[in-house]
């Protein structure tokens, strides 16, 4: 058994009722006497796509969590493709994050102003090379040569459903920054480029900024 998240695009036609039946049906594919089961179902309702999917421009999003054997896959994603009004759908592997297109902060332990003074003397040491290009992602922004933390909590896990945090970390052409732009870690930079793909096959970020929506 395993733990898997999915994230449902319907026809923005689709009233709720016409959606809760469609996701019942799916479900059961999923459930049974095993301990498999659905653990969450989060309506997101119609919002506006990144760009247009079998031309339309918004799309009803559902999340949901189950538990279930990875053998029931296959027959459950057959059966979503099938459908005509689910445009587009992804199946991943659960690894904690929300339903909800948030990510997850660790909290920020309180520091002395010497534990700052002293940070500020090591990323100096540590940065003089680095240009800042005048973006600046949630964790870091860069000045003069100098790496400095944005002030708020730092991320915990990145959740790809998280279209606010993702963008900060994409330029206006569409592109990733690098790792020694962003400064942060290569953990942390392939989590990245795995949730920017994910949220742009799921039409929640642009494949380029400017798309024509």
């Amino acid at each position: 058994m395993r733990n898997y998240e999915v994230v449902y695009i319907f026809h923005p036609a689709l009233d709720e009722e016409a959606i809760n039946a469609k996701l019942e049906r799916f479900h059961a594919l999923l459930t049974g006497p095993d301990g498999a089961e659905v653990a969450e179902v989060d309506h997101w309702g119609v919002r506006a796509l990144a760009y247009e999917i079998h031309d339309q421009n918004q799309g009803y999003y559902v999340v949901a969590h189950f538990v279930t054997d990875p053998s029931a896959l296959p027959e459950f994603e057959r059966i979503l493709k099938l459908d005509e009004e689910l445009m587009r759908h992804l199946v991943v592997i659960n690894e904690g994050e929300p339903t909800t297109g948030m990510s997850i902060f660790a909290e920020e332990p309180e520091s002395s102003s010497q534990d700052d003074d002293d940070d500020d003397d090591e990323d100096e040491d540590e940065d003089d090379d680095f240009e800042d290009d005048g973006t600046s992602p949630p964790e870091f922004s860069g000045g003069r040569g100098r790496r400095r933390r944005v002030e708020g909590p730092r991320i915990e896990m990145l959740n790809y459903k998280d279209v606010s945090t993702l963008s900060r970390f994409v330029t206006e052409q569409g592109k990733i920054l690098p790792k020694r732009t962003t400064k942060v870690t290569a953990r942390f930079q392939r989590g990245l480029g795995t949730a920017v793909k994910r949220a742009r096959f799921l039409a929640l970020l642009p494949y380029v900024q400017d798309h024509d929506r």
